[in-house]
């Protein structure tokens, strides 16, 4: 199941029950809490809050949308790392994202990566102790820039509750976009949803809705359970959430659609 949501960080001047109030009136299922604005590191009370107001919104908490970087001392990393594990555990998160630090894959030396590496073992094992999977956000000026050093980091890391994210990088055509993602499943756990183009320029969803129609039937074709998150809107407005939510779910069908025709799932092979 293709599960539709937000992430709230869309709507970064709401507060948290009117980014839940907003989720669920249209029409979605589940939402990522931020890090950097709803739900702070650390600050219990507002993971409580907004564990509270997703469900009393009838909806479910995703994830954890962290930006924790491996970067820093390594003290300070491991005081963040407990701040960020508490939170997702008030927030009842099964999954919390994370960042491969905060250098491009090509600008990287050995030294950098592997210490990357290490940190992510160490943030991974702790998360297991607690039942929560982690996430690389898919991102460029990080390991995760390129689809190759995203699968050679999950592979270096080699911890069974580590998977990435996946989103189309800026400025990438709906070819080049769809290939990543099929090197990265079935590794891929959570689809960051949104329309720019040519680079930055947000646009309505249904503008790019053949990237998405074939997005989502891939996703289907392979069958694991996946939320889609929309994660930005044009002009951040949420008078549009409806009409993106509902383009979202559209296309997340139309996918499920052709991924049950047998030319259509051998097209999006």
């Amino acid at each position: 199941m293709i599960r539709p949501g937000l992430c709230s960080v869309t709507f970064r001047e709401l507060s948290v029950p009117q980014v839940a109030a907003l989720t669920a009136a249209a029409g979605l299922m589940c939402i990522e809490w931020a890090g950097d604005v709803h739900v702070p590191p650390g600050d219990l009370a507002a993971a409580r809050h907004a564990r509270e107001a997703t469900e009393e919104a009838g909806l479910a908490v995703a994830s954890y949308g962290t930006y924790l970087d491996m970067e820093g001392a390594d003290g300070a990393l491991k005081e963040a790392t407990q701040q960020v594990l508490a939170s997702a555990r008030e927030l009842g998160a099964p999954r919390m994202r994370v960042w491969a630090g905060r250098t491009g894959s090509a600008e990287a030396d050995d030294e950098q990566r592997a210490t990357v590496v290490e940190r992510l073992q160490r943030v991974c094992d702790v998360a297991a102790a607690e039942g929560i999977e982690v996430g690389l956000e898919f991102h460029g000026r990080t390991l995760t820039d390129e689809v190759g050093s995203t699968l050679q980091l999950l592979d270096e890391v080699g911890r069974a509750n580590l998977r990435s994210y996946w989103q189309p990088h800026q400025g990438m055509d709906r070819a080049a976009a769809v290939d990543t993602l099929h090197q990265v499943l079935p590794l891929a756990s959570t689809i960051h949803v949104f329309s720019w183009w040519p680079m930055a320029e947000r646009l309505p969803l249904a503008e790019r809705s053949t990237l998405w129609q074939e997005v989502f039937t891939v996703l289907a074709a392979q069958g694991s359970d996946r939320d889609a998150l929309l994660e930005f809107v044009p002009g951040d407005d949420p008078a549009v959430l409806a009409r993106e939510a509902q383009t979202l779910r559209d296309l997340i069908a139309a996918g499920e659609q052709d991924a049950h025709d047998p030319m259509s799932a051998e097209a999006a092979r």
